[in-house]
Formats: C-alpha cells, structure tokens, sequence
C-alpha cells in the first residue's frame, strides 16, 4: 500500500506512519508545520518524507502535484484540531471550524484533481452522537447523531461534506468514528498523559483529577490505527465504523490503576464530582468486516505511557 496521511506528525499520525512502516507499506504526509517530534522514532522520521500543508488553506499547485507524483493508494485523514479546549465548547472556533471543515474539504478537492482516485480513510469521532445515558451508553453505527459539543459539530460537519462527495462519486471513502485512545506521545493536555505527568513529577500536592466518575470507551493509539489500515483495505465504501473498545471504564479506576503503576500513594483532589457518561462503541461491525480485534492490553497501555514520561520528562 502506499499511504499518505494527513496530520502524519500529530499522536495518532505518527502512530499510524508507524504501523504502516512496520507493514512494509510505502508512506508519505503532511503536517501543519511538517516537523516531527523528538520523540517519534528515527524508523519512521527517515522513511516517512512529509511537507508542509495546512489543509484550510486549500489546495495549491505544488500540493496536487506532490501528491499526484506520490500516487497513494489511500489517503488516510487525520489532521484535525481534536484538543476540546480549542474547539470550543457549545460552537466551534474559527480555528477548529478551518481545519476540521474546511480541510476536509481540501481533501475532496484534492481527490477531484488527481487522475487516479485513492480510498480516504476519514477520522471522524464519537462525538458527533447525541448524549448518551448511563442505563443505554453503547451505541451502534445507527445511533442517533446530534452532537453537543463544538468538535463534535465540526466532525459531523465534516462528515456530511465527505458523505456529499462520496454521493456524487468524487470520492471513496470509508469513516471510522473514533473513540477516545490515548498512549506514548499523546499530548499531556489529554487525561492519561495529564494524570502520568503529574504522577511523576516530585511532590506531595494531591493529584488534581477534573472527575473520578467518568465512564468512557478509551482504547490503546496503537490498536486504533491498526484499525485504520484494515478499513482501508477491507472497509465497505461510504460506510461508518465505530473504532473503539467496546469495553466502558471509568475515570477512577483508570487512575487507581496509573497509581498502582507508578506505584504512587499521592491524594486526589477531585475538582468537578458528578457523574459523566460519554458513548460506549458497539464494535461488531469492525470486527466482523475486518477482523479487527483489540491486541495490547490496558495495563500495557497504562505502563508503556509512564514509561514514555519517564524518558521524555514531565517538563517537556
């Protein structure tokens, strides 16, 4: 396969670039500022040649024709802005508004212009479905979609610009509504590697935890992009699939779990008590068309991601 993935150096972008390597397929990408992280391994950062494109801006000459001298196979579509404190709360800045819509539709765009037609594979989220209950939480591909929140809104959005193109026969393309992952390299801003960094940092202040009763579908970055590549390969044209889990967990246990692993006896300080409840996947649809099936464990997932603060510092 030949790959090019936008948003190639963000969490799950490199993850993805990763995996593919590791497949012997052929990669390519861009990036907003089309720099890769110390962090991200040199088997990838010098097998993975990436330019700089940031997708709201469009498409100019110089991207079509270095994509089209590419000849991907699939473009897998990852460049976002996914941090929900930069997407707004109840409606999407002009930030997340440019590049989760818009580059979505730079893409469509791209795709008309290039004489061989590549299958998208388009990140979507599991917030684009409407609030779920803690008595009915999982929820199918079929589930009502009317989301709450500004990335959510935007994802959707992006979503129906895909599904326009893909109805007119511009593109083929395959969405997979993504829940929460996380793992090495997941920006500290996101819960696990929040709660590992302050876990590691010297001190004796509590842990500053926004709620303990959240329930949520979190899966490992590594198994979501295996995930990528199957439904890219296997997925069924103009389909939705949820990529997640399947399993719920809740935010407390997950922390108890992080602190047996670091083997931490800090307090917590729970900032916003309630209960929380966000979508669980029913995954049956992916594992049935692809096979797809969860292969690191979560205790895995907890060590390998202090491990990684470990090495990198809690300062960086």
């Amino acid at each position: 396969m030949r790959a090019f993935i936008t948003g190639i150096t963000g969490f799950a972008g490199s993850h993805l670039a990763e995996h593919l390597l590791a497949r012997g397929d052929v990669v390519s990408g861009c990036g907003r500022r089309a720099k890769w992280d110390s962090s991200v391994p040199t088997s990838v950062t010098t097998r993975a040649p990436l330019f700089q494109w940031d997708l709201a801006h469009g498409v100019t000459s110089e991207v079509s024709q270095r994509v089209a001298a590419f000849l991907p196979d699939v473009i897998f579509h990852l460049a976002a802005v996914s941090v929900p404190a930069d997407c707004g709360s109840d409606e999407p800045t002009p930030l997340a508004a440019a590049a989760n819509i818009d580059g979505t539709r730079s893409i469509v765009e791209l795709c008309r212009q290039l004489d061989h037609k590549p299958r998208v594979l388009f990140a979507s989220s599991c917030y684009v479905y409407a609030p779920v209950t803690p008595d009915n939480p999982v929820v199918t591909e079929e589930a009502p979609i009317a989301p709450t929140g500004a990335y959510g809104k935007t994802k959707l959005a992006a979503e129906r610009v895909l599904r326009g193109a893909i109805e007119s026969g511009d593109v083929d393309a395959v969405i997979a509504r993504s829940f929460q992952h996380t793992g090495p390299r997941q920006s500290p801003r996101m819960i696990v590697p929040d709660w590992a960094t302050q876990l590691l940092r010297p001190s004796d202040e509590p842990l500053r935890v926004i709620c303990l009763d959240t329930y949520l579908d979190l899966s490992d970055v590594r198994d979501t992009v295996r995930s990528y590549r199957l439904l890219a390969l296997d997925g069924t044209g103009g389909s939705v699939y949820n990529v997640g889990s399947g399993v719920s967990r809740r935010s407390g246990d997950i922390l108890d779990a992080m602190r047996t692993s670091a083997q931490s006896t800090r307090g917590v300080m729970e900032l916003e008590p309630g209960r929380r409840q966000h979508p669980i996947a029913d995954i049956s649809k992916l594992c049935e068309q692809t096979g797809w099936k969860a292969e690191i464990p979560f205790e895995r997932t907890i060590a390998d991601t202090l491990n990684y603060w470990r090495e990198r510092g809690t300062d960086s």
